[in-house]
């Protein structure tokens, strides 16, 4: 379902969560220490998802907001404040002191989203994600 959704959105493969290894092993990958990965069923078939873990060398008590993905089908309906909501509750519950994110520029209505929660843009990344085609960079104090 996320390579599907990255590939709707001409995403590259390079440097982005296309590229992530953990995409094929999202259960051990969120198993980890302070991290979960929801997901949103609909009769039988995964129509969205995100993920919340640790952020990668980060000199803060941070988190990330990860591989945050909705088929087209249920865009638009809130599902996506939903599910980030849950991240960010099971980050305050895991007692983390940010959230941080990264995604592309022409992601718009994701960036919408994030805002309204109350993430604010970065100047330059923070920790480590391998992500180096995302260059919009957002934190929110959780």
């Amino acid at each position: 379902m996320i390579r599907t959704v990255l590939e709707e959105f001409k995403v590259p493969k390079q440097g982005t969560a296309y590229a992530d290894p953990h995409l094929d092993t999202l259960f051990e990958t969120y198993t980890q220490d302070r991290s979960a990965y929801f997901i949103l069923e609909k009769e039988g078939e995964i129509i969205g998802g995100a993920g919340i873990m640790p952020l990668e060398e980060s000199d803060h008590n941070s988190c990330e907001l990860q591989k945050m993905y909705l088929t087209s089908s249920v865009r638009g309906i809130g599902l996506g404040a939903i599910m980030m909501k849950k991240c960010l509750n099971f980050a305050k519950n895991n007692e983390f002191d940010q959230c941080y994110l990264e995604t592309l520029p022409y992601m718009k209505a994701a960036q919408v989203l994030y805002k309204k929660a109350g993430f604010r843009p970065l100047e330059k990344r923070i920790g480590n994600t391998g992500h180096f085609s995302c260059n919009v960079w957002m934190l929110k104090d959780v």
